[in-house]
């Protein structure tokens, strides 16, 4: 769900100095914007209230849990049974995220697997769930550019 949060000029200093270094402590962050340590821990404070702060999840490789493979299904379901279908996908641990879309699919579904046999199991296990009524699985072949948000912070407050 999107945050209702919408950061300022302040709030995009802070969120850089973090995007470069996840794991600097809100002393490091006062440092490198100029702030108060004060400033930086209540404005993170109102970020991550806000939802506006992903998790460190985000930044775990599935490969090194031994899942190399990802895919993504596009699943065309029942919309009465939308709900039933995102709770069973939740359910399914090689499901990494769901997105509900418009046009030709209802929902992408990422996945992470072992091999192409773990990914056809998967599959499967997505088109038996109650409510599903087709599927199109891709293969993520290579990853051209990975998640990022730092161009967005650099053109906001150009």
């Amino acid at each position: 769900m999107p945050s209702t949060h919408r950061a300022d000029r302040i709030d995009a200093r802070i969120l850089t100095a973090l995007s470069d270094d996840p794991r600097a402590t809100v002393m490091a962050i006062a440092d490198r914007t100029g702030l108060s340590r004060n400033t930086v821990q209540a404005r993170l404070g109102k970020l991550d209230d806000a939802g506006a702060l992903r998790s460190f999840e985000r930044r775990i490789d599935p490969s090194v849990l031994g899942y190399p493979l990802q895919a993504y299904v596009l699943t065309n379901v029942t919309q009465r049974k939308l709900d039933r279908v995102g709770a069973a996908l939740d359910a399914i641990p090689e499901v990494l995220e769901v997105h509900g879309l418009s046009g030709v699919a209802d929902l992408l579904v990422h996945v992470a697997a072992k091999d192409a046999d773990d990914l056809y199991r998967i599959a499967g296990d997505i088109l038996n769930i109650k409510g599903v009524k087709r599927t199109t699985t891709a293969l993520v072949m290579r990853e051209m550019v990975d998640y990022r948000v730092s161009p967005l912070l650099d053109k906001a407050f150009e």
